[in-house]
């Protein structure tokens, strides 16, 4: 059998109190795909670490072609062959593609080369079956690019183990198709490649063996061909998911939010819908249909230009986020990380901040114990998986960051809550943890507005569903009406397609 090319033996790592790692062994061979699943918190991201040499592992030992190795950075780990590509892309916008592809090349002499540098760079990506400007600026480059410049310029580092950590979480469809193809085609010239996932679809479409962590350890690593959704589902949460989404019947109370007419030029026209207490009405559509501009109007970000907002029976301008706040609507964003949450700041002091003036004295100086006995509530509400509410959020796992963010808005305790592709990002038991979330707040009489692409997520856990198109709206389809069909014909712009084909 052909030898392992990178094995990480037993490893362990413990930060404060939280073990990480426990004895976790795993062994990636030439040519192969092999997938890192595991829900967030697992263990994924601490592993992969150790791997390029960011951590040091506690206990355990990293052979590379059978030869045990020392690795304490990611250089050393370069020029074992090993390197990484994250979900945000590391590139150098002020510098263009052949110069962010050859970066790390120090070999490469103290004059540049640009034409032999630039011919170079073409031959790579030629190997990848790839055409692009390899003078062009990286700064306009897409997401997909950008990733494609890395997986470049780790070819150019004769690369053995390319790890990619969910890369595809911004991509769009055709996207991820063209990265599969380029991680294929690595396969196919012996590149090793750890690819690390939470869309099990994707996970099953590319991987030649899958292996999933639960709370730091290894709990099953098999080849594709011998596991199936449910068994990598019930390795990762430890229990049968029957139900990815299972909405619970609420009694819905009276209008909380009615909007007529609402119009931005240019971007959205005359959007109109009622939301009820305990109601969850979905936001279905492409790319393009604007959907979230809707919701920045209604939480002020973005105001519109035109229509009407009445809350509670009485009609509202709304131009500011505070002023949508002092109304009782609150907006989960879909972006946690860029406009969200501040990173560096405890979970505490993120949970409480847009009702900061609440945890003030007298000389306007927070009380810290009073905020850290609210955020203890709600970590224990929401099980964010933490030691300690002092933590800062970066700490935290992507699942327990939304979970987080989630604390932030609740504890405003709005009327209406906006959530903006709430799973996306986090792995199948957090999803499971938002939708019975969002289950409760409804049971509470909170109006909720659900905007997400995931289609099957939208059907089941909405009572009703608003569908756009390039900023109009297509109709509104009760929980009995939707199937996936009429709403995606709805989101293309040809809702009538169905009903001829129905008559």
């Amino acid at each position: 059998m052909t030898e392992p090319i990178l094995e990480l033996l037993h490893i362990s790592k413990r930060f404060d109190m939280t073990q990480a790692l426990d004895d976790v062994s795993l062994a990636i061979y030439p040519g192969e795909i092999h997938a890192l699943v595991g829900e967030n918190g697992a263990g994924k991201s601490t592993l992969i670490k150790i791997a390029t040499g960011v951590h040091q592992p506690d206990t355990g030992e990293i052979r590379v072609q059978g030869r045990p190795v020392v690795i304490h950075n990611s250089q050393e780990a370069q020029a074992l062959g090993i390197a990484a590509i994250y979900q945000e892309p590391m590139i150098f916008p002020d510098l263009n593609v052949a110069e962010n592809i050859f970066i790390s090349h120090r070999s490469r002499g103290p004059f540049v080369r640009w034409n032999q540098m630039y011919k170079d760079a073409e031959e790579i990506l030629a190997k990848l079956g790839v055409v692009m400007d390899v003078r062009q600026s990286a700064q306009g480059l897409t997401v997909a690019q950008q990733q494609t410049v890395e997986i470049a310029r780790a070819i150019s580092l004769d690369v053995r183990v390319l790890i990619m950590d969910e890369p595809t979480s911004a991509l769009s469809l055709h996207e991820v198709q063209q990265l599969f193809k380029l991680v294929r085609s690595l396969r196919d010239r012996g590149i090793a490649v750890l690819f690390i996932g939470h869309r099990l679809e994707e996970v099953f479409e590319i991987a030649d063996r899958i292996t999933v962590l639960r709370d730091g350890k290894l709990i099953s690593s098999r080849p594709r061909s011998e596991v199936t959704v449910e068994q990598v589902i019930r390795d990762m949460v430890g229990r049968e998911v029957e139900e990815f989404f299972a909405k619970s019947s609420v009694q819905h109370g009276e209008v909380v939010l009615s909007v007529r007419g609402l119009t931005k030029q240019n971007v959205f026209y005359d959007v109109n819908f009622d939301l009820r207490r305990g109601e969850v009405l979905g936001f279905a559509g492409l790319v393009g249909s604007h959907r979230t501009d809707v919701a920045l109007a209604l939480f002020g970000i973005e105001p519109a230009d035109a229509g009407e907002i009445i809350i509670d029976g009485k009609s509202v301008r709304i131009r500011s986020p505070q002023q949508a706040m002092e109304l009782g609507i609150a907006y989960v964003t879909e972006d946690r990380r860029k406009y969200g949450l501040v990173m560096p700041m405890p979970i505490c002091a993120n949970i409480t901040l847009p009702t900061l003036p609440q945890f003030l004295n007298g000389l306007g100086l927070i009380q810290r114990q009073k905020e850290i006995e609210v955020a203890e509530q709600f970590r224990q509400r929401l099980n964010i998986m933490t030691p300690s509410v002092l933590n800062t959020v970066e700490r935290l796992s992507g699942g327990n960051q939304q979970k987080v963010l989630l604390c932030k808005w609740l504890n405003v305790q709005p009327k209406v809550l906006i959530l903006d592709e709430p799973t996306r990002g986090i792995d199948v038991g957090a999803k499971v943890e938002v939708h019975h979330m969002i289950n409760d707040l409804a049971a509470q009489g909170i109006g909720i507005i659900l905007i997400s692409s995931d289609l099957p997520e939208v059907l089941a856990m909405s009572d009703r569903i608003l569908v756009m198109h390039e900023g109009r709206q297509m109709g509104i389809y009760t929980r009995e009406e939707a199937t996936q069909e009429k709403i995606m014909a709805a989101a293309m712009g040809h809702p009538e397609a169905i009903l001829e084909r129905q008559a």
